[in-house]
């Protein structure tokens, strides 16, 4: 099992809509990336400075469900919309 992990740090314009659009969008991709196994996403409540605004952990198969759900069309879309709102991101990919 490889599990994918997403901290995303929003732009302040706009933070709180944005956060639920970027939770919507993301939650969207079940059931149409075939090989996204689960998928969780938080949207931080805590104001301390080191924190991110959003998180996700996502889990796939093997590395090449990851792969495919890289580039699949539905997963670029929210790319777009989340490097449109984001100020940064961060990722961790490991086994399990």
């Amino acid at each position: 099992m490889i599990t994918h992990i997403v901290f995303i740090a929003l732009k302040p314009e706009n933070k709180a809509e944005n956060a639920l659009e970027a939770k919507r969008r993301i939650e969207a991709m079940i059931g149409k990336v075939e090989s996204l196994r689960s998928i969780e996403v938080g949207i931080n409540f805590t104001d301390k400075e080191r924190a991110m605004d959003l998180a996700l952990t996502a889990r796939f198969d093997d590395r090449e469900g990851l792969e495919m759900y890289a580039t699949h069309p539905a997963h670029l879309e929210v790319i777009d919309f989340i490097k449109s709102v984001a100020e940064y991101t961060k990722v961790v990919d490991y086994e399990n």
